[in-house]
């Protein structure tokens, strides 16, 4: 499992998700983002692109008009990889990745 930490922007965008949202986001994470960041390959159904605005920042699609921004971090575990969660909502939060 990888470590995470969340940056104070991403707290505040989780909260300003509906409850169906938050779950549907986290069930991604769990059933398919965990288990292709340890296998190293990204489906393409989670469309993982990096930000040409922000060089190091990913987006993950998890709803057709849900996503959320992250990043690699250094390692808190070692072999393990460390994402910090930027951003998470709508398409709109790309504007500020």
């Amino acid at each position: 499992m990888p470590t995470f930490e969340t940056l104070p922007r991403f707290a505040t965008d989780l909260r300003q998700l509906s409850a169906t949202q938050r779950r549907r986001f986290r069930r991604v994470v769990i059933d398919a983002f965990v288990p292709d960041l340890r296998n190293g390959v990204f489906r393409p159904g989670l469309r993982i692109k990096g930000l040409r605005s922000a060089p190091g920042v990913y987006e993950l699609t998890w709803a057709p008009d849900g996503r959320a921004t992250w990043e690699y971090g250094d390692e808190k575990v070692r072999g393990t990889r460390h994402i910090i969660w930027r951003r998470v909502g709508t398409h709109t939060i790309l504007t500020g990745p």
